[in-house]
């Protein structure tokens, strides 16, 4: 008896519908908007926030925090993802223009401007770099950098973008001669560590606040390694022209945050627990004192910003197994029948599959000139791959050969052969195969927010930042719940498509 089955393709119109309503989305938000920037550590947050609420009244305005390292947030500005961001000179003049002795002001914008940058709106303070000990683990001999050479059983947690700096580790250690190995330590979990006797030595921003929390020995830098890092504002040069009125507001901060107003509103984020759009409003309305409770938990976690976070989430997440099942069930399909094509096919989406997702990440923003959205959609485009890939070919491969022989024998082509019975018997394993995607994109989504494509990672990087639990919580019990429910959802569709397939039988 010939199953007379029917493949029909719901998923082809839920492509198209998501992607209209994406084109929709990124046509809304072209309109001219200006793009603050900032890095993923609590100063460059506030720092953001400040930048942020102060031209908020004269434009649009976008805070794309958290982006990661120097490198990322460099080249968002240069591609125009971002218009301007806080940067601190020393870091410009060895990072980002690679010169071994300091520049001046007028010579950083001369060269900045042969890209099209500029820099200018000293912020009014040095947020230099240090290295620092708790004081009942330090010697009373221990008060140089020098001093360390001569203790190479110390356990060095330093930050990973300290350890790749040109001005940081590298160079500290060949001048200090210093003995010891580095761990690698996420900065806002680097004081966790050297409290509870995890590591014995961490690199600082001297206006962090947990400095004199924990009541840290800060090590002199006896031969002046460390360049003086003078926070400064980088920019777009056609950025004071498209925001006139914004700029002109955003350069009245010139020379009004002092160290020690820096450090208060780092406590106030690290310490006392309030949001970074908190502080900055509390510094903007020149209200520094003004006393602001402690966020709850559930505050936190349905905040103002949960549908904003949700939405985007799920966008992401939907188009890219939308992307990857138009690309996968086809590779599929090859794998499937074409014996010397199946393990080029599948070599290849495994190779994709095990490159991490940060460095993917950061390999598609140089590629595409850009961050945010389209990369991230990329990146999870190719991580969904495999099982959709795989779960099709081995579907296909276990449709019994007496079927295909019969409906041979009843003239049907090869491709009337793939619809109406390869493919239908195969479904489920295909269904299987875009439910393990979705379940693992889910949580894979969460990396997006580094290069500011948002959704719940955004409260997942603050929370690394701050080394605030609840603030991780709130991130990662979203999508917790959704990938549950990704996955009920998928159990359905299986329970129908099996029965449904049953009834044509």
């Amino acid at each position: 008896m010939l199953i007379k089955c029917r493949l029909q393709y719901p998923a082809t119109t839920l492509t198209r519908l998501l992607l209209l309503f994406f084109v929709v989305t990124v046509q809304a938000q072209a309109a001219d908007t200006l793009n603050v920037g900032s890095k993923r550590f609590t100063e460059s947050y506030v720092l953001g926030e400040v930048l942020t609420q102060t031209a908020a009244p004269h434009a649009r305005v976008r805070h794309q925090q958290g982006l990661g390292n120097t490198a990322i947030v460099f080249n968002a500005l240069k591609t125009g993802s971002i218009d301007i961001y806080p940067e601190y000179m020393g870091t410009i003049n060895t990072e980002i223009l690679k010169h071994d002795s300091a520049l001046s002001l007028p010579q950083m914008q001369a060269e900045l401007a042969l890209q099209g940058l500029g820099v200018a709106v000293p912020l009014g303070f040095n947020n230099t770099y240090a290295l620092a000990m708790l004081p009942r683990i330090a010697s009373t001999a221990t008060q140089t950098l020098t001093d360390l050479a001569a203790q190479p059983g110390l356990r060095f947690g330093l930050s990973h973008e300290f350890l790749g700096r040109a001005d940081g580790w590298p160079g500290l250690i060949k001048l200090y001669g210093l003995p010891q190995q580095a761990t690698g330590l996420d900065h806002g979990i680097a004081y966790e560590a050297l409290a509870a006797g995890q590591v014995d030595v961490i690199d600082i921003y001297s206006t962090d606040a947990k400095i004199r929390q924990l009541g840290l020995r800060v090590l002199t830098d006896d031969r002046n390694y460390f360049p003086r890092y003078d926070a400064v504002l980088l920019y777009r040069l056609d950025m004071p022209a498209r925001f006139p009125q914004a700029w002109a507001a955003i350069q009245q901060l010139e020379g009004k945050i002092n160290n020690a107003q820096m450090i208060a509103m780092n406590a106030a984020a690290e310490i006392d627990g309030q949001s970074f759009a908190q502080v900055a409003q509390q510094f903007v309305a020149k209200a520094p004192g003004t006393a602001v409770a402690r966020e709850s938990f559930m505050h936190k976690l349905f905040g103002p910003d949960f549908l904003r976070l949700t939405s985007q989430h799920l966008l992401l997440v939907l188009l890219a197994i939308a992307v990857a099942s138009v690309l996968g069930i086809p590779l599929g399909i090859i794998a499937a029948f074409t014996p010397r094509l199946r393990e080029v096919v599948m070599g290849v989406v495994g190779i994709l599959q095990t490159i991490p997702s940060l460095a993917l990440l950061a390999m598609l923003i140089p590629l595409l000139g850009m961050i945010g959205f389209t990369p991230a959609l990329i990146a999870l485009s190719l991580y969904a791959l495999l099982p959709i890939v795989r779960n099709t070919s081995v579907g296909i491969a276990q449709v019994p050969a007496g079927l295909r022989l019969a409906a041979h024998a009843l003239g049907l082509s090869a491709r009337d052969r793939l619809l109406h019975i390869d493919l239908p018997l195969a479904l489920p394993t295909i269904l299987a195969g875009i439910k393990t995607a979705a379940v693992m994109s889910v949580g894979t989504a969460t990396i997006a927010a580094f290069i500011g494509a948002g959704g719940y990672g955004e409260r997942i990087a603050i929370g690394l930042a701050l080394n605030d639990n609840q603030m991780l919580l709130a991130g990662a019990l979203p999508a917790a719940a959704l990938a549950l429910l990704t996955q009920w959802s998928f159990d359905l569709l299986e329970k129908l498509v099996v029965k449904n397939t049953k009834n044509q039988s």
